[in-house]
Order: structure tokens, then C-alpha cells, then sequence
């Protein structure tokens, strides 16, 4: 008699007991802060001066004293023009001072007035809005205060980011070297798009569409991918992929292969070239889930179902390669949503159902959520993280995880 199988591990534990397997990458490389688009910074980012460095004005218009318009009438001589670049001279009291969007605002002034209020006559302005004290006047720091750390080290850089980060004079950032990713699918039934026509197709044979997502999933993820194509369902050609991939490369990343037929040889190929820490998770899709080493490098398994691929490569294998690159907050997002569906069938696992919102707030849900129909996956736009042994009805609130925050 065979021994038992062993309970299939929970999401939460397995992906704790993941990430604790990742520690960051030790190497650090400089970037131009205009290459660093998705790069993880590996410095703290210590502004070394007030942003905007002196008080300015955000409109084009006149810089005055507000006290100086009660005994003008609401005409002031005009007596500077200040452009942004310039310096600007100290305001001469009961005068105003022409003055652009950027422009220092001149010692005195306490004020800007729009140029839309203002009435220019010779040599001088009638203001016909009087201003209050302060206003349209950018003040020195109010974004970014000399010493203050306006990015910290683990942070995935975004456009904006590497925008705060020019506005503290950072040409360049120290950040963590790109994790080196071996990918491989196997299985003697895929086939790639272009090599045979459609009407050529043997039976059984599929277009290997597993490749093309996992691929750009890693590439967007900041990683160098070496694509070793397609293995074939052999135990000596498994090992023989395994033992290329694990030379300079971080992560070992296969697709198929993980369940338990007689077909699957990645299980015993990773045991006989080091050990399998974890097997199968009970979530669905994505049930025949891996991690282990193989000589030293790490080695995760995902299923061969594209939807269970997808799922657990965003649940997964996303954390685990943003720990390897230093990223600090690791967290799926999610949000509360409210179902306009009815999912009567609870199951056993954690289930991530394919989902869209729709123009009244709510949340769609795909018709065929089976792991081999891709299509849910494009039409909808976030998955919708069920519970185990929980039911769903129309109206009930739900945790809705998009896939724009985890592309």
C-alpha cells in the first residue's frame, strides 16, 4: 500500500514558508536614474535640499504686500519682472512685481495675483481680486524638506519615483542586480506557434502559450530571462534541463510536469539533483505547485493549465522575486468589492475566481472559470480571492485582487 499523500498546504503558510526560503541578491549595480524604471533601490534617498528650494509662485500674475492695496486703491506701479531662473530683487513697498509661474517670490511680497485679475495700465496694474496673505505661493519644502529620506532602500521605482528622485539632483541610484531566470516548459504534447500550422496539428498537440505569458511576466518583473524551450516528457531530458538551468542562474522557472502522472518528471528530477521543500497547495486553480533547489539554485514548478500557471505565478512566485530583488512590502494587493454573481459550489481550497468590474461598481464573473480557458484571464481584470468552503451570493462583499496592481 502507498503511504498517504500529505495534506495540501494552505496559500498563507506555504507563501510564508516561501519567502523564507528568498533573500535579496548581494550584488548592487549603478543605474542613470533614467534607466531605473522598475529597478529596487538598495540606498536610502536623502534629499540635500528643500524642494522647491525657495518660496515661488505658481501662477503668472503680480507679487505684492497685501497691506500695500489699502491705501492704493487697487493700483500698484509695477517696479521688477521676475521669470523662474532669475533672481529677484527685494519688492519695493507699494509697488508689485511682474512675476511667471516659477519665479522666486521677492523678499516683502506676501502674496500673488493671477494675471486673469489683474488690469495692466502704464507702468502700472489695477488688481481686482485682492488677494489673501499666502496666495499662489509654492513655500520651500513643501515637497521635499532638506533631509528628509524621500525614497527608502526596497522600493520598486516607478516613473514618478525616479521623477522625486531628479528633483533631489540623483543622476544615478544604487540598485539591486536583476534576478537570472532559467525558463522551461515541458511536455511532448506543446508545440510553438509558427512551427506547425493549425490544420497540421497532430492530435493532442497544443500551442505552447505558457511560454509567452510566463516570459513577459518575468521580464516585467525586472528579471533576465534565458529561455530553454520546450523539454520533452523524459526523465533524462528533465535532468539534463535542470542541471543547464541551475548553472549562473538565481531561479529555475518550469511549467508542466508537477502533478503526479506518469508523465511528470519534474518531481523526482529535482529530488535526484537536490530536494523538493514544497509540493501542492490548496488553492484552485493551482493545486500542483513546487519549490526546491536544484545545485543550489532555486527551483519553482508551476502547473501546466495556463489559468493555474498564471494564478500561481502572481501569488508566488511575484513575492518571491521581489524578495530576491530587496523589495520590502510583498503584500498582494487587494480591495473589498461587492459580487453581482451568485457562486453556490464552495470547495475545500481557496478558490481565485475570475472576475471584472462592471459600470455599476460591482464585480462580473467569467462563465467558465476552468484552468485551461485563458480567455478568463484577458477578459477579466482581477481575480477574486474565495475563501475555502465559502459560497458566494449576489450582493456580498468580496476580496478582489486586480491584476493592475500585480502586472
Amino acid at each position: 500500500m502507498s503511504p498517504p499523500r500529505p495534506a495540501l498546504r494552505p496559500l498563507d503558510e506555504a507563501l510564508a514558508e516561501l519567502l523564507g526560503f528568498a533573500s535579496a541578491l548581494p550584488e548592487l549595480e549603478s543605474v542613470a536614474t533614467f534607466d531605473a524604471d522598475g529597478r529596487v533601490l538598495a540606498q536610502d534617498l536623502v534629499s540635500a535640499l528643500h524642494v522647491p528650494p525657495q518660496d515661488n509662485s505658481s501662477m503668472d500674475g503680480y507679487a505684492l504686500c497685501c497691506a500695500d492695496l489699502a491705501s492704493a486703491s487697487g493700483v500698484l506701479p509695477v517696479s521688477q519682472r521676475i521669470a523662474a531662473g532669475s533672481a529677484a530683487a527685494p519688492l519695493v513697498r507699494g509697488s508689485a512685481a511682474r512675476i511667471f509661474t516659477g519665479a522666486p517670490i521677492p523678499a516683502g511680497a506676501d502674496a500673488v495675483v493671477m494675471q486673469e485679475d489683474c488690469e495692466l495700465l502704464d507702468g502700472a496694474v489695477r488688481i481686482k481680486a485682492p488677494p489673501l496673505p499666502g496666495q499662489w505661493i509654492r513655500r520651500a519644502g513643501e515637497d521635499v524638506t532638506l533631509g528628509a529620506t524621500v525614497l527608502a532602500s526596497g522600493a520598486r521605482l516607478t516613473p514618478a519615483a525616479l521623477g522625486l528622485a531628479a528633483s533631489i539632483g540623483m543622476a544615478d541610484l544604487l540598485v539591486r542586480r536583476r534576478p537570472r531566470v532559467a525558463l522551461f516548459s515541458t511536455g511532448d504534447e506543446l508545440v510553438m506557434p509558427g512551427a506547425v500550422a493549425a490544420v497540421d496539428m497532430k492530435p493532442g498537440a497544443i500551442y505552447n502559450s505558457n511560454r509567452f505569458f510566463l516570459r513577459a511576466l518575468l521580464l516585467r518583473l525586472g528579471c533576465e530571462v534565458t529561455d530553454m524551450g520546450i523539454v520533452p516528457d523524459r526523465l533524462d531530458a528533465t535532468l539534463l534541463a535542470l542541471r543547464e538551468a541551475a548553472d549562473q542562474h538565481d531561479l529555475i522557472l518550469t511549467s508542466g510536469g508537477v502533478s503526479v502522472g506518469e508523465e511528470d518528471h519534474i518531481k523526482p528530477a529535482v529530488q535526484a539533483l537536490g530536494q523538493l521543500a514544497l509540493w501542492q497547495i490548496a488553492i484552485k486553480p493551482g493545486k500542483p505547485f513546487a519549490y526546491g533547489r536544484v545545485q543550489g539554485t532555486h527551483f519553482i514548478g508551476l502547473p501546466g493549465n495556463p489559468v493555474s500557471s498564471y494564478v500561481t505565478f502572481l501569488l508566488l512566485v511575484r513575492p518571491f522575486l521581489l524578495k530576491l530583488q530587496g523589495v520590502t512590502e510583498l503584500a498582494t494587493p487587494s480591495i473589498a468589492a461587492t459580487a453581482h454573481f451568485d457562486w453556490p459550489r464552495a470547495d475545500r481550497r481557496r478558490e481565485f475566481l475570475r472576475a471584472r468590474r462592471n459600470d455599476a461598481g460591482g464585480l462580473d464573473l467569467f462563465a467558465n472559470q476552468s484552468s485551461g480557458v485563458l480567455t478568463s484571464a484577458v477578459w477579466g481584470d482581477g481575480l477574486v480571492d474565495n475563501p475555502p468552503g465559502q459560497t458566494v451570493q449576489y450582493g456580498d462583499s468580496v476580496r478582489f485582487i486586480p491584476f493592475a496592481e500585480v502586472l
